[in-house]
């Protein structure tokens, strides 16, 4: 008994699986290599922003100011109580959101006026 091959669509048995056997073993795809460095964006700075208001005397401001913000000397709180004063604001501290909430938060509780926490 003779084997034929058939020809389908222009190719006979034999082509086709000689075409498939090709087909599974040529090499595989291979995706683009991600780049090996990683890209460190650094989280963003917070301004704490004491804002004037009628209620609050200079000295409270500045006393506020010395006890809450790390290395505030008296010389740069009375500074920046004049500031607020005279100009409406004063960043009074800029650094990590973490710190920033904690030291917008005591102030507030204080009693001082506070601009909401904004990217520095």
């Amino acid at each position: 008994m003779k084997l034929s091959f058939f020809s389908v669509n222009g190719l006979s048995k034999r082509e086709r699986v000689s075409a498939a056997v090709n087909a599974m073993t040529t090499a595989p795809t291979v995706a683009p290599e991600k780049s090996s460095q990683t890209v460190q964006k650094p989280y963003p700075n917070y301004k704490v922003i004491v804002l004037n208001d009628d209620f609050n005397t200079f000295e409270h401001v500045a006393k506020c100011l010395m006890k809450y913000i790390p290395g505030m000397t008296s010389d740069r709180a009375w500074d920046l109580t004049n500031q607020v004063h005279f100009e409406g604001l004063a960043i009074v501290w800029i650094g990590p959101q973490e710190q920033a909430e904690l030291y917008h938060q005591q102030l507030k509780r204080e009693g001082l006026t506070m601009a909401p926490l904004e990217t520095a």
